[in-house]
């Protein structure tokens, strides 16, 4: 509080303010006023909650005492902060650390390693963060496919032998005992998509042995849905650790309609005693490369690609989010890329994807990224109804998918507020205390003494995300005020300039 003089400091002290930034002035912080919604999923009450050091120390009708610092949260809502169980903020963390497309959705924690793709090691990843730490609290997955790819290298479309598979769980051990929450399969991409299910099992097992939980990308979101969801079913039964299906969707024309018995197939096994559960995100399409439309991997199988087209994505439906070897194509729809070169957007498709490959072979980077509309609103709806799925982002802190900055804020605002689909309890218990159930939070996701206080104040009135296809940069509206771990970092909308963020590793097992 350097430059401030004793006098004012004491008259703003004995003042009820919205100044979340003063919030580390010596005595405690008081957020009185407020509509708190404690993540539970229970009804909201109008009260105080008492904030001391990085902790929730007192909640209800509370009073102010001269030292305190005194928000006045003015009828809002105060609910835990957001947990982003499927977040792809690993890329940019370290040089991005305002994390601002996260905070201004109410994030406080994210959790990266997704896909099978996570930081190595991350040790050296979670070191980097505790020396500069970043405005969120950052978990990690230990990911499958980066470990496959430093093990089999480029010599990967196979199934790891005995040998490296030796090789493989020495590697899945260090991740784990770094802190690692489990292990993150994404089986639809390379090099994951050819391991087989034995392989993924092996090292399920030995991540369950060490307490650990496990996360999967599916094989399949469209063809061959159904198995699966076998077999992470089966992973689960045969571990019985806790198994979740990342971004569950149904990609897939023929697919539309069958939630209903999607979710029959999950409830039987967790009647059955397996913890299945399922993140997702508030839009019906979704975003990764060319390629994980064609399973053989070929760009020259014309009566695949005429499948895509009528069933995965229609080419109105595909926008391209990058494409360095014709950057003018980003932005623009298949449709509106075909017509520019001449050709039937299934033509387009395998010449761009050709051009794509050759690009990776040449400069060992992605040859682009694609959005692709596959779902239907009214299996997104069930799904996210469903009681064990919550809500996530899949998104990086740059993402030209609009999930990257909209994703809570959508479901706080549409499906909450404009289609009532669920109670606004309902949902933010869908963002807070159901991830850090199904994560094995202990201190985090409640409005309660001893936990961590990450906090979010939000407007449901306003609360909307801004984001497009057009314009995916937009941050979103609403979220008024941000703690994490018991320091403000947004304030009236506003970055603060703080960087309170805490590495969470998962408790070694005994």
């Amino acid at each position: 509080m350097t430059g401030l003089s004793r006098p004012f400091l004491k008259r703003l002290l004995m003042t009820t303010v919205l100044m979340a930034s003063f919030s580390t002035v010596a005595g405690e912080t008081l957020i009185t006023n407020a509509v708190i919604v404690d993540g539970t999923g229970g009804s909201s009450v109008i009260g105080s909650v008492r904030i001391a050091g990085d902790r929730i120390v007192a909640v209800g009708a509370l009073t102010p005492r001269e030292a305190d610092t005194v928000i006045d949260a003015g009828g809002l809502v105060l609910a835990p902060g957001f947990i982003d169980t499927h977040s792809h903020a690993d890329e940019r963390i370290l040089s991005q650390r305002d994390a601002g497309s996260k905070i201004t959705q109410g994030i406080t924690t994210v959790v990266v390693g997704q896909d099978g793709s996570s930081p190595y090691p991350l040790a050296t990843f979670f070191a980097a963060l505790e020396e500069t730490p970043a405005t969120v609290n950052v978990a990690a997955y230990a990911g499958h496919n980066t470990l496959r790819s430093i093990v089999l290298k480029e010599d990967f479309k196979r199934t790891a032998n005995p040998g490296q598979m030796q090789v493989l769980s020495g590697l899945l051990r260090e991740e784990l005992d770094a802190g690692a929450l489990g292990l993150s399969t994404g089986l639809e991409y390379e090099p994951g998509i050819y391991s087989s299910s034995a392989e993924v099992l092996a090292l399920a097992k030995q991540t369950a042995a060490q307490g650990g939980r496990y996360m999967s990308h599916l094989r399949s979101e469209d063809r061959w849905l159904q198995e699966s969801i076998e077999e992470i079913i089966e992973i689960g039964r045969v571990t019985g650790m806790p198994v979740k299906i990342s971004h569950i969707k149904l990609a897939m024309k023929g697919l539309w309609g069958t939630a209903p018995n999607i979710l029959q197939i999950l409830e039987a096994a967790r009647a059955e005693g397996v913890d299945i559960t399922a993140d997702i995100y508030p839009y019906i399409f979704w975003q990764a490369n060319m390629m994980v439309l064609l399973p053989e991997r070929d760009p020259l199988d014309q009566e695949a690609i005429d499948f895509v087209m009528q069933e995965l994505a229609p080419p109105a439906g595909i926008i391209f989010t990058h494409f360095p070897s014709q950057p003018e194509y980003v932005g623009k729809t298949l449709v509106e890329i075909a017509k520019l070169r001449g050709e039937t957007p299934a033509e387009a498709f395998s010449k761009l994807a050709q051009l794509s490959i050759g690009y990776e072979v040449e400069t060992g980077q992605p040859g682009d990224m694609i959005i692709g509309t596959s779902m239907n609103e009214q299996d997104l709806q069930a799904l996210m109804v469903w009681p064990h799925a919550n809500i996530c982002t899949d998104g990086g802190l740059q993402d030209r998918h609009p999930r990257g900055a909209g994703s809570f804020p959508r479901v706080l605002g549409r499906y909450v507020r404009d289609l009532q689909l669920m109670r606004l309890e309902e949902g933010i218990h869908k963002m807070t205390g159901l991830p850090a159930r199904h994560l094995g939070f202990t201190n985090r996701g409640l409005i309660k003494p001893g936990y961590q206080a990450d906090l979010v104040l939000l407007d449901p009135k306003t609360v909307a995300d801004r984001a497009t296809t057009a314009e995916p940069f937009l941050l979103s509206s609403g979220i008024t005020a941000v703690w994490v771990n018991g320091e403000a970092v947004l304030h009236k909308g506003a970055f603060v300039g703080a960087y309170p963020g805490q590495v969470i590793r998962r408790a070694a097992a005994p």
